[in-house]
């Protein structure tokens, strides 16, 4: 992963402003769509059961997220994810949740089995989960002994593997692999951690970037961009000028704030 390779996508998705289709919850459901906006792209946030298949047709990438789950929520999830998948659109999903709820964790397993998606997104504790490893979950954060260790690592990766994905873990440290290859990322401030939404931003931007074919580069260069936004807002009087600030930081960033702030180890 280059700064060109994230300047390109970042000029492309500008250009061809691609229609993102987020079916996500009411928490964040905003923000998500702003943040889609702020990197050049076009939301949209439809979730009833008896139009989502059309909508997902015109679209190119689809964002489903489990956070605050409801049983219309998760039907109309399946039915956007099978239209996906016979149109060729690429879907990225956001574990929210899997790590404290087994109805999430079972709708999760059931969902990444059948609709295969480019990009499986979750906190550290609900990537374990999902990899068949003890979780420290509390609530929908990561607990404190769910730490980025060697054999952890190693147990995505070939999760990742096994499943032809790309998992994104965010955290202090982002964590990217497909299995074969890993990308660190280490931008970002603790400040992001105390706003509600920005787990669920850096999903919607990693599905917009997704429509630009390359779900490694997408996941790797989301992580990048919310992870600086989050070091160019820390300078914010609280948490509601920080969460702001980081609209106005994805939109305003200039290639020079990348080249200058891009923390990022490939293994």
């Amino acid at each position: 992963m280059t700064t060109e390779i994230i300047f390109e996508i970042r000029k492309k998705i500008k250009k061809i402003k691609p229609l993102v289709h987020c079916i996500t919850n009411p928490i964040s459901i905003n923000d998500c769509a702003n943040m889609i906006l702020a990197v050049g792209a076009r939301p949209i946030m439809a979730e009833h059961p008896l139009e989502v298949s059309e909508i997902t047709r015109t679209a190119a990438a689809l964002y489903v997220n489990l956070g605050n789950i409801t049983d219309v929520r998760m039907n109309s999830m399946k039915i956007a994810a099978q239209t996906a998948n016979e149109n060729n659109i690429p879907i990225t999903i956001d574990a929210v949740g899997v790590g404290c709820s087994q109805l999430r964790f079972d709708y999760a397993v059931d969902f990444i089995e059948k609709f295969k998606p480019e990009i499986i997104k979750g906190n550290m504790s609900e990537i374990k989960k999902l990899c068949g490893m003890k979780s420290a979950a509390l609530g929908i954060d990561a607990g404190e002994s769910d730490i980025p260790d060697y054999d952890t690592i190693h147990k995505i990766a070939e999760y990742a593997k096994k499943y032809k994905t790309i998992v994104e873990v965010s955290g202090k440290t982002d964590i990217i692999t497909d299995g074969e290859k890993t990308v660190y990322v280490s931008n970002g401030v603790e400040l992001m951690s105390m706003v509600t939404g920005t787990g669920c931003m850096l999903g919607a931007v990693t599905a917009a970037f997704n429509s630009c074919g390359n779900a490694f580069n997408a996941a790797s260069a989301a992580a990048v961009i919310m992870g600086i936004a989050g070091e160019m807002s820390e300078n914010a009087h609280g948490i509601g000028s920080f969460r702001t600030m980081l609209f106005d930081s994805v939109f305003l960033m200039s290639e020079s704030d990348i080249e200058n702030r891009i923390k990022i180890k490939e293994d």
